[in-house]
């Protein structure tokens, strides 16, 4: 049975574990604090945790992502937000992939964790934010497109954009077409 108000805190940093403690106690949760899977598993056989927070990397070179993994075959309704230094998309992709239902890079605080907690479900609605190509890429597009259109012939590419037959020399020597 899970409790929905329990917290299970997985940091081997005993200093942000107590700080994170106190903070989410004061909010009113029943916190437990574990610095690695083997602590983590021997919790999940007394307590259900509704939440987690797991921190990525632990003591030792140990990876968060296998409590993760642990966490969520004890319970698929756990919501549980991976909190790391080491942010990257290869690891935020498998965190989610093995349970977690946020990812966040530190420093994060309290109110930043709980939101995660809250923001469990996927948002269709979040506005993609245009980026815009680089001059760089729009013209080795543009290059590119003309070397096909002339059939890779550089005097006739050279000519129809306008530049001379050394200058685009120059460029094709840096990024070669492939």
């Amino acid at each position: 049975m899970t409790d929905e108000r329990q917290l299970l805190i997985v940091e081997d940093d005993a200093g942000f574990a107590r700080t994170l403690k106190r903070s989410f106690e004061r909010r009113g949760y029943d916190v437990a604090v574990s610095a690695s899977l083997d602590e983590v598993r021997q919790l999940l056989e007394q307590q259900s945790p509704g939440y987690a927070v797991v921190d990525l990397k632990l003591a030792g070179g140990a990876s968060g992502l296998a409590c993760v993994e642990a966490l969520h075959a004890h319970d698929p309704e756990m919501l549980i937000v991976v909190l790391t230094g080491f942010a990257s998309i290869s690891t935020a992709v498998e965190a989610i992939k093995l349970g977690a239902c946020h990812y966040l890079a530190k420093p994060s605080n309290t109110d930043d964790i709980e939101a995660a907690f809250n923001k469990a479900e996927g948002n269709a609605e979040v506005a993609l934010d245009a980026r815009p190509t680089s001059i760089k890429t729009l013209e080795w597009e543009r290059i590119h497109q003309t070397l096909i259109e002339t059939e890779f012939n550089i005097s006739e590419a050279a000519r129809r954009l306008g530049m001379h037959r050394r200058t685009l020399a120059r460029k094709l020597e840096k990024r070669p077409v492939k």
